[in-house]
């Protein structure tokens, strides 16, 4: 019996649609698996699916989320719990065979075979990316840390074993804006993503019937991001490169650097085209090496030396939050009282280094916070 499931799943039929002995028509019963804010959008939505009405998307939804071993808790259980759905805590599925289709978003965790058969529609899984390029956990990171001009968002089939490299049933591509930070990539993804679902599910017999296997060429991956990858390389990273590392990692990790032996955060980075009166050539051939910094008065920032140009900080966390303007008073004034555009090799930032065991307190702190925003 078991062989014979399995077949007709692979083989895209929804084997135990006799056995369930539902239409293949909505309303479904979905499962939802997810954790992160990407995936409180998808819940969202189908809970919206849910509403009375006279052609009801999804008549039951549950939801399976991970334990939280954080302060603080996942915001697809605090989202469950807003809208009052059953929650299941992973491994844990709820009842078996109560349910027409499963839906993954960012869940971060391999189902089952036994998991997939138990769905007569199989299970769904809304990726923000145009796979297979940026399979893995983190595909909205690697898009805009490597500069990505286009994306989008693939609703394809789960399958075990491997993560994302199911057939895909329905991508729709968009344009990256410029200058868009990770933070602000996934908000529109995850709307995209969301009406996408719903499409899907509208005429999920269809779409499933219409589904096909990803290239073989185009494939990469987008492994996790640890806390490591926030710390600024001076000698080797380009301003265009530090830049882009910042949209794409800084609403999770902040930038990283050393001051005198002290760890400091950077924010609110600024290129420096767009700082007023700032002429990069006026800055090359003054001896500086990557890291050395000065100050530019009329627009208030700090400007580092990057292996190839120049990038603007406008604060710094060191102890406490500072403005440039604070932090030039407090650190850097005495060197530049003469002159304010000559470098001075002591007045500068270093690489920061993080050991393992301080890499993994640090991650914890900034993932427990960015759970409680």
């Amino acid at each position: 019996m078991r062989g014979r499931l399995l077949r007709a799943w692979r083989q895209g039929v929804p084997a135990a649609r006799g056995a369930a002995g539902r239409a293949g028509a909505p309303p479904w019963r979905v499962l939802f698996f997810g954790t992160d804010r990407f995936a409180v959008t998808a819940l969202r939505a189908l809970e919206a699916a849910r509403e009375p009405s006279e052609d009801p998307l999804v008549s039951r939804l549950e939801v399976v989320t991970l334990p939280s071993r954080l302060p603080g808790d996942l915001p697809v259980r605090s989202c469950a719990r807003e809208l009052r759905l059953p929650v299941h805590e992973w491994p844990q599925t709820g009842p078996a065979g109560q349910f027409d289709v499963g839906v993954v978003a960012s869940f971060g965790r391999l189902l089952s075979e036994d998991l997939i058969l138990q769905f007569p529609y199989g299970v769904l899984n809304v990726h923000p990316s145009c796979l297979p390029r940026w399979r893995g956990p983190a595909p909205i990171v690697h898009t805009v840390l490597h500069g990505d001009k286009v994306t989008g968002v693939t609703i394809m089939e789960i399958r075990p074993k491997r993560f994302d490299v199911g057939p895909i049933i329905k991508q729709e591509e968009f344009a990256v804006p410029p200058r868009c930070t990770a933070k602000e990539l996934e908000v529109i993804l995850s709307k995209m993503g969301a009406n996408m679902l719903i499409s899907v599910l509208k005429n999920l017999p269809e779409s499933l019937k219409n589904k096909k296997e990803q290239p073989q060429e185009g494939v990469t991956f987008a492994p996790k991001i640890s806390i490591a990858k926030s710390c600024i390389k001076w000698e080797e990273q380009t301003a265009a490169q530090i830049i882009q590392l910042h949209r794409a990692i800084g609403s999770m990790f902040p930038l990283q650097t050393l001051w005198k032996g002290s760890t400091v955060k950077l924010l609110d980075f600024v290129e420096v085209d767009n700082i007023p009166g700032f002429a990069d050539q006026m800055l090359n051939d003054r001896g500086a090496v990557p890291g050395s910094l000065l100050y530019h008065k009329v627009s208030q920032t700090l400007i580092a030396r990057c292996k190839e140009g120049w990038v603007g900080i406008k604060t710094v966390v060191l102890k406490k939050k500072l403005t440039a303007v604070d932090f030039y008073n407090g650190y850097m004034h005495s060197w530049f009282q003469q002159n304010s555009r000559t470098v001075h090799q002591e007045c500068r930032f270093q690489t920061l280094k993080l050991s393992t065991t301080k890499k993994t307190r640090k991650e914890r702190e900034i993932l427990a916070q960015d759970v409680k925003q």
